[in-house]
């Protein structure tokens, strides 16, 4: 039997206060306060100079009459929103080069349409004017995967990766993360199986593969878990592939469920070789989810990189709120409707002057690879939502109600599939009134944008991202969408005594 829980809190950043507030009880889809996270806001957080992130060059404007098509891979990650999280809770700004900002828009479920027609995809599209630019417009993509009773969903095959090296020895590493896989495990059925295999100087399988109907061996082994010594990661993901490609379920849900600040420095440390093997048992289809824990060290970059390419994704857990997020609230995105999910923008060059895909640096792609469907790109979760922006300066001949460019998305319904191609014409709108979607995906860019100090952030601002969020509340069932609201005015007076000092 499933049951109701009301966590009890262990904050991401306890070691800074110094004491364990295990007393306070909260319901964890609430508002994140200051006494959510026991601190008063306005201290530093120490460590987080260590944490590892690659570089973010914006996309910048592309004249049409240059080139008038942009392709991306879709982008389900949701880890750079939460560690944003993390860094103003403990009063700092975020770094710039961690803010990505398709992942702030995809922490997010958008009021999109199920698929209908059989399908286990929908696309949508609409454009608005630009809140920071009046002159300009904004395009908005929305992809929705299928929504998948649970009953209906294939039983899983999952392999917990835990790190249990030193650097997890901290109360909002592995303490925190053994919560969060004994959660999970309550939530999954008596015939899903559960691995457990760990990695420190060494690597060890702690569990063979175990149906949750024997819950307490699994949760036995998980309270056994202790962090120590150093740490060999890539050895732990080779023996954790191989646990899964032997208990490999046939039509099944297998994937790795890796828990890591990331700190690879034993044996495999390399982020190519670590993506070559992901991906080749990615192929497999043997998916993975990476869970990122903690400060200091925080090894974002490989992460992220390993994830985009081992048919996964990327999140980090800075409380047991967003362990209830991603464990509970969210479990279905473990279970892939869609893969290998690319989208391509075809602009009209006589409504369009000049196009800007707002975030997905990283998952750029080649024209060509639209139509590859040996082209690995991202993958959707059942019941998931994907938004993408792009800033347009219109054309000369831009009028309301014409099409101003062409949507196609290519999907997989499973890894080695052909290809099922979905088309969309996204118009122009006659009205200046931003809809509840367009409103709140553009008040999470604009909020994205001001933490970067993007140079195309133009007339954007803290305030006007919070009216824009708040005229896109929409159904808001845990909260989620109300906590931006607390984080953007957070961020907004750390960001005025920062420059003011």
């Amino acid at each position: 039997m499933k049951r109701s829980i009301a966590f009890v809190l262990i904050p991401s950043l306890l070691t800074i206060v110094g004491s364990f507030l295990s007393s306070c009880s909260v319901n964890s889809d609430g508002p994140i306060s200051d006494s959510y996270y026991g601190i008063d806001g306005n201290i530093d957080c120490p460590g987080s100079g260590g944490d590892k992130y690659d570089e973010i060059v914006e996309n910048a404007f592309i004249k049409t009459a240059d080139e008038n098509v942009s392709t991306f891979s879709v982008d389900a990650d949701g880890a750079s929103y939460a560690n944003m999280r993390r860094y103003l809770v403990g009063g700092m700004l975020p770094d710039k080069n961690s803010v990505r900002t398709e992942e702030f828009l995809n922490y997010f479920t958008f009021d999109y349409p199920d698929p209908a027609d059989g399908k286990t995809v929908a696309i949508n599209s609409e454009t608005g004017v630009c809140p920071w630019n009046s002159e300009h417009y904004l395009l908005r993509l929305g992809i929705k995967g299928k929504s998948v009773p649970e009953s209906e969903i294939p039983q899983a095959n999952f392999v917990f990766l835990i790190d249990v090296s030193g650097s997890m020895d901290s109360d909002d590493k592995l303490p925190l993360l053994k919560n969060s896989l004994m959660t999970l495990v309550d939530y999954l059925r008596p015939t899903d199986c559960i691995s457990i295999v760990t990695y420190a100087g060494g690597v060890e399988k702690l569990l063979e593969s175990t149906p949750v109907s024997e819950a307490s061996t699994i949760k036995k082994a998980i309270k056994k878990l202790s962090a120590y010594g150093s740490t060999s990661g890539g050895a732990g993901m080779k023996m954790a592939y191989d646990e899964a490609k032997a208990n490999f379920k046939k039509g099944g849900n297998n994937r790795v469920i890796m828990g890591t600040d990331g700190d690879f420095n034993v044996g495999v440390t390399d982020t190519d070789e670590l993506k070559e093997m992901v991906q080749d048992y990615a192929k497999e289809g043997i998916y993975l989810t990476c869970c990122g824990f903690g400060r200091g060290n925080l090894n974002d970059s490989m992460m992220e990189t390993v994830s985009n390419w081992g048919n996964g994704t990327y999140e980090y857990i800075d409380s047991e709120g967003e362990m209830t997020k991603v464990f509970v609230n969210e479990r279905s995105k473990f279970y892939s409707v869609a893969n290998d999910s690319k989208c391509q923008v075809t602009f009209d060059k006589d409504m369009v002057e000049a196009y800007r895909l707002i975030g997905y640096e990283n998952r750029k792609l080649e024209n060509d690879d639209f139509e590859n469907d040996d082209k690995d790109a991202g993958e959707i979760g059942a019941g998931q939502t994907i938004t993408a922006l792009y800033e347009i300066i219109p054309g000369k001949a831009f009028e309301a109600g014409k099409s101003v460019a062409k949507f196609d998305f290519r999907y997989k319904e499973s890894i080695g599939s052909q290809s099922i191609a979905l088309s969309n014409d996204v118009m122009a709108q006659s009205s200046d009134q931003l809809s509840e979607n367009l409103s709140f995906a553009a008040g999470v860019a604009a909020y994205a944008m001001l933490l970067r100090n993007s140079e195309y952030k133009g007339k954007a601002s803290f305030d006007m991202a919070t009216e824009l969020v708040k005229a896109g509340q929409g159904k808001d069932p845990h909260g989620y969408r109300k906590q931006l609201l607390e984080l953007i005015a957070k961020a907004k007076i750390l960001n005025v005594n920062q420059t003011n000092k």
